[in-house]
């Protein structure tokens, strides 16, 4: 939405959306956006805890760009009508986890997400040159020898193809390829696939955040329990009620999201019960004063936020890879540009920071719709022949299933080579769907495998069991054309100009 208001002051924009306009992963997002804003803070300080969080896989300037951009973005969002939850004057700062300072800017206490999506829905709604087509598919992106030239469209009118030499992908995330996840129905890697097809480079697609706490209870998607409540003072115990992160990491609670889901997933497996989030030590008033959206997913289970022990479980959250793109959100395809979490922009490396998602989509979306007014050409890296779909006659809901658990239980928190080459087996038996959304999810689903067997060592985010330590040679992102991997020349230096096929 925020790409389209940009372009919009310029061209005519067709805003497309298989659900309703504001639906998605930004309108669920509880902590916040970080942005250095507060006095004791300091871009280089953002930059550096990015850096450290990504474990040695961040272009760090990529992290300098996107950090220094956080301020202004701010100031354009409450200009836009989001009204930021304040202390006196100054903007209400909280701290989430591998954060040094207090720097996520939040509204409506732990509703950032859906406040910055309401003031996103109605400007949009407010500009004439926008169209919006909602409840409507992109089946296929359309290329020709010069790159993107349309979009196969399918709505409550039937199908249509939309020509066009201009596509942005702001598809969201990938969530339902595992069967844990916090991720909102919608995201099944739509983008990724429709850029794949086209010839586009994909990156980083075996680094998948892990959020260390989501509510546990019942299927899919499961409510999240903010990061921003262990930063108030919740505490992770196990069923003998000891402290799990205890000598674990030395910023404990709020250690690095890999590690904390990690330890999560093994104490649970160990003891054979949820770990639980614990909050009663903290005042009951300012729980609920501060955290009402989760203190109301709770309570709609049973569960009271400030005095119970509220059961918690790592799910799926968000997909460091995608879309290999540069700075100006472009793919390697002519015509294609990619925002947000569909986007591998090289912010994130191996391991997002906390609430730097909304801030690298509101950044490349101001910087993406610059560079399409400007007209802007590829960026440059690996590029493929277009890759035909994957086709059949399977029950969608059935491939989604199966490709959940095959995910969840073999390319989850932790990894080896036996169990991904399994699922790997396991996910080309699975017959393909008739539905394109469910192909692409199973089509993702299987690069994700390749490229988690590709890293051997552990990561970040990725973890594996027979490969336990960081390889200093291995600390270099690897893109994906077609069905080959490249590693990308430097480690956290952006997009390579020369690539380097691996195998």
């Amino acid at each position: 939405m925020f790409t389209a208001l940009r372009i919009a002051a310029h061209r005519d924009v067709v805003l497309v959306t298989k659900g309703a306009i504001g639906e998605g992963s930004t309108a669920w997002a509880q902590g916040g956006i970080a942005a250095a804003v507060g006095a004791d803070d300091t871009v280089a300080a953002h930059v550096l805890d990015t850096l450290e969080a990504g474990a040695g896989l961040v272009d760090p300037d990529v992290a300098r760009a996107v950090c220094t951009d956080g301020p202004a973005r701010i100031a354009d969002l409450a200009a836009l009508g989001v009204t930021f939850d304040r202390v006196g004057d100054h903007l209400a700062l909280a701290r989430e986890g591998a954060h040094s300072r207090s720097r996520v800017v939040h509204a409506g206490g732990d509703a950032t997400g859906r406040h910055v999506a309401g003031a996103l829905v109605a400007a949009v709604r407010a500009e004439p040159r926008i169209r919006v087509a909602d409840r409507t598919r992109v089946l296929d992106l359309l290329t020709d020898d010069r790159g993107i030239r349309g979009v196969t469209l399918r709505g409550p009118a039937g199908d249509e193809d939309l020509f066009t030499r201009v596509v942005v992908l702001a598809t969201g995330g990938a969530g339902h390829m595992f069967s844990r996840t916090t991720n909102p129905l919608g995201a099944t890697a739509d983008g990724p696939a429709l850029a794949r097809r086209a010839g586009a480079a994909l990156a980083d697609m075996e680094m998948v955040q892990f959020h260390p706490t989501a509510l546990a209870v019942g299927a899919s998607p499961l409510p999240l329990v903010s990061e921003a409540v262990r930063g108030a003072g919740g505490v992770l115990r196990d069923v003998h009620g000891r402290a799990v992160m205890d000598g674990v990491h030395p910023l404990g609670d709020l250690g690095p999201r890999d590690v904390v889901a990690r330890e999560v997933w093994r104490r649970a497996r160990d003891t054979g019960a949820d770990v639980v989030m614990d909050l009663s030590h903290l005042d009951p008033a300012k729980v609920h004063g501060r955290f009402p959206a989760v203190a109301a997913l709770c309570a709609a289970h049973g569960i009271d936020l400030a005095r119970d022990q509220v059961p918690v479980t790592p799910a799926a959250h968000y997909a460091m890879g995608g879309i290999l793109t540069d700075l100006a959100g472009r793919s390697t395809v002519p015509g294609l540009w990619a925002v947000g979490e569909c986007a591998a922009t090289g912010l994130h490396g191996a391991n997002r920071l906390a609430s730097n998602s909304l801030l690298e989509a509101v950044a490349l979306a101001e910087r993406a719709a610059a560079d399409v007014v400007a007209g802007g050409g590829p960026a440059p890296g690996p590029r493929a022949e277009p890759v035909a779909a994957i086709t059949g006659h399977a029950d969608a809901e059935h491939v989604r299933n199966e490709v959940g658990l095959l995910m969840w239980h073999g390319c989850g928190l932790e990894r080896d080579a036996r169990e991904l080459g399994n699922t790997l087996d396991a996910l080309h038996a699975v017959p393909a769907p008739a539905d394109p959304e469910a192909a692409g999810l199973l089509e993702i689903a299987r690069l994700t495998v390749r490229a988690a067997a590709e890293r051997d060592e552990s990561r970040g985010a990725h973890f594996r069991t027979d490969f336990t330590s960081a390889d200093p040679a291995r600390a270099h992102r690897i893109a994906w054309a077609g069905d080959l991997p490249h590693h990308l020349d430097a480690a956290g230096h952006g997009l390579a100009t020369t690539i380097t096929e691996t195998a």
